[in-house]
């Protein structure tokens, strides 16, 4: 039987300050969350830039967690997180420590100011979709299709698994 709570993914990714070494952190850090338990992870994938070309590569990932924490309860506590790690925002798709978006919470599909549930562009972006089906193989994305069709229709460029 499977505690309380809801299945919520999330989306990892990190370009500065060891990369690898931020989303192994972060892991940690979710399995300590309040009313929340890791159930698992993806590997690691190294993706190129959205935003500014002058950046280094990401490293990405995706991780299921079961939490008893509501949907702002849950984005309070991943931008502690993403705080803790030094995240900066200065820059729109700029580089970063760490960052951490709650791409699917159950099958809610929430429309707030601080947060829109699904990711709102998690259906265009192979380096979400690819590390989300590793663990989720038979998901969909709720107001949008399977997310093996979706990644299916995705654009280039495509993310890389990265060998320890």
């Amino acid at each position: 039987m499977n505690p309380p709570g809801v299945v919520a993914y999330i989306g990892l990714g990190s370009n500065l300050d060891g990369p690898r070494a931020q989303l192994q952190r972060a892991f940690g850090e979710l399995a300590e969350l309040p009313h929340t338990q890791l159930l698992q992870h993806s590997m690691l994938y190294g993706s190129r830039p959205l935003g500014p070309a002058d950046q280094p590569d990401y490293v990405n990932a995706v991780a299921a967690v079961r939490t008893a924490l509501q949907p702002l309860q849950l984005l309070d506590a991943l931008q502690a997180v993403e705080q803790a790690h030094h995240r900066v925002r200065e820059q729109h798709w700029g580089p970063r420590t760490l960052d951490l978006d709650l791409l699917l919470y159950g099958e809610d599909v929430i429309d707030l100011d601080r947060l829109r549930v699904p990711h709102s562009e998690m259906h265009r972006r192979d380096f979400v979709l690819r590390p989300l089906l590793e663990i989720a193989p038979g998901i969909g994305i709720p107001g949008r299709d399977a997310a093996a069709s979706l990644l299916a229709d995705c654009p280039g460029p495509h993310c890389v698994v990265l060998n320890d």
